[in-house]
């Protein structure tokens, strides 16, 4: 038995397969995010442990004779976020988050380095790590000055596992600090930074062994010589469940976030499209993909401000997709990442009538997401990738009438794969399993079983492909607004 454990943002999933791969049971538990102050936001490492306590208990009560039987566990986990432990092992403030846009003055800085793009194959992006220890220097002295150690969240937990600070290649291609075609800590980008190497976790292939669960961690039950598997971040992990390892192999997630990944057999990075050029979570393999900073976000957004659920905003709109509406929507509640690397853009609504009504707004949310996914799609063409269908994952893709829409904006179809729900559980269960066996990822991380493809709508691309240029163009007066 195996288990894959997702720390997400909003929440932490727990999968049981079995040596097939097969899904025994499953568990979640949620948690807050704070946001203190606009465009920051952070959360409490203790509630991440909180919920894989409570997740691991929940399976073990549920399955016993399963759980009593894991070799191996691996996390996926949510990327470029900022954990600071002393010498000790004390965290020392919150988590700075993902999503957290207020190191772009650090950022801009950095990115004014020629060697930062030329070294770590991407632009640096706020929410990246390497400028939010920047900002704590700046503005929180007396904590940077306690920092010993600088973990990615779903390393926090690894530790607390194990006992060992590690990280593995896919999550630390996201701090900045990374020398992504070499897979090695950079000193330039360290120094850059005001970082040294002495505070970097030991760094590993995703497939690679941490260690055994340790002895303190014997209340969680799990059997003598569990090992913890290294893992990866939350997208390549979720591309190890779905099968996108190589070339043309892909996704859209329509997740808090959006993505639109491929597999890459090369590095082969394009830093000013804004495109992120990562390393796999296995060996000798990279990714590529576009982000959308708010997509399922923008929809939760809209639930919260007309006191509907999300679901039944979503249930309202029907089956048929009609043309795109003429009621607007910019989902860049957070800034935006590909392709305007903008951490202060905002978005909003145009083309508002005295009719408009919860209807129309759900539309034009969907739209604008879809629009968003659009712009990643097209720049991850600019740098030679190629994807003439994609699965379709995330909360999001439940959802017919979006996944259309998605489908007829991108002209490609969209598979859903049955285990859409658990992608990147499913794939943080395949590396322990690779992890445990030694087994080719390439043998254990296939296609999943596809439940339905959704074609995009031949009678109406063409609008979607107009009013995508009509979006893509009001990009520069949305910036200009104050």
């Amino acid at each position: 038995m195996y288990l894959g454990l997702d720390l997400g943002t909003s929440g932490v999933k727990a999968l049981l397969v079995d040596g097939d791969g097969r899904a025994v049971g499953s568990a979640d538990a949620t948690y807050e995010v704070s946001n203190p102050a606009a465009g920051w936001s952070e959360q409490d490492p203790a509630d991440w442990i909180a919920g894989v306590t409570a997740v691991l208990a929940s399976l073990r009560a549920a399955y016993p004779a399963a759980f009593g039987a894991v070799r191996g566990l691996a996390l996926s986990g949510h990327m470029h976020g900022a954990v600071m432990v002393d010498a000790a092992d004390t965290v020392l403030r919150p988590c700075i988050l993902w999503n957290d846009t207020r190191s772009f003055a650090e950022a801009a800085r950095m990115d004014a380095d020629p060697q930062a793009r030329a070294i770590s194959g991407n632009i640096v992006f706020p929410g990246f790590t390497a400028p939010k220890l920047a900002w704590v220097a700046a503005h929180e002295p007396e904590t940077f000055a306690r920092v010993a150690k600088v973990m990615l969240p779903k390393d926090y937990v690894v530790w607390w596992l194990t006992g060992r600070h590690a990280t593995e290649m896919s999550d630390a291609a996201g701090t900045a600090w990374l020398d992504v075609g070499a897979r090695a800590f950079s000193d330039d980008l360290l120094a850059l930074g005001g970082m040294n190497a002495d505070q970097m976790p030991d760094l590993l292939e995703g497939t690679d062994v941490v260690g055994d669960v340790q002895a303190a961690r014997a209340d969680l039950g799990l059997p003598a010589g569990c090992v913890v598997v290294a893992g990866g971040a939350d997208n390549a992990v979720a591309a190890c469940g779905v099968g996108a390892l190589g070339e043309g192999e892909g996704f859209v997630s329509l997740g808090t976030s959006g993505v639109v990944l491929t597999g890459r057999d090369r590095y082969a990075p394009m830093a000013d499209s804004a495109v992120h050029t990562f390393c796999h979570a296995v060996p000798g393999r990279w990714y590529q993909m576009g982000v959308v900073l708010a997509a399922t976000d923008s929809l939760n957004w809209l639930s919260r401000i007309t006191g509907q659920s999300a679901a039944a905003l979503s249930n309202a709109l029907g089956e048929a997709l009609l043309p795109p509406p003429d009621v607007k929507f910019y989902p860049y509640l957070s800034g935006e990442r590909t392709p305007h690397n903008d951490a202060q853009v905002r978005g909003g609504f145009t083309g508002l009538d005295i009719a408009s009504g919860p209807a129309d707004l759900t539309r034009a949310v969907m739209t604008g997401v879809s629009f968003a996914l659009r712009d990643s799609f097209e720049a991850l063409r600019k740098t030679g990738a190629t994807l003439d269908s994609a699965l379709a994952i995330g909360g999001g893709s439940r959802s017919d009438h979006w996944t259309r829409m998605l489908a007829t904006t991108l002209n490609i179809p969209l598979e859903r794969p049955d285990e859409s729900a658990f992608g990147a559980a499913l794939g943080a269960a395949r590396i322990a399993m690779c992890g445990v066996t030694g087994d080719d990822p390439a043998s254990i991380m296939t296609k999943p079983p596809i439940v339905d493809v959704i074609d995009p709508d031949p009678a109406l691309t063409s609008a979607y492909d107009d009013a995508y240029r009509g979006f893509a163009a009001a990009y520069p007066t949305l910036k200009a607004m104050p």
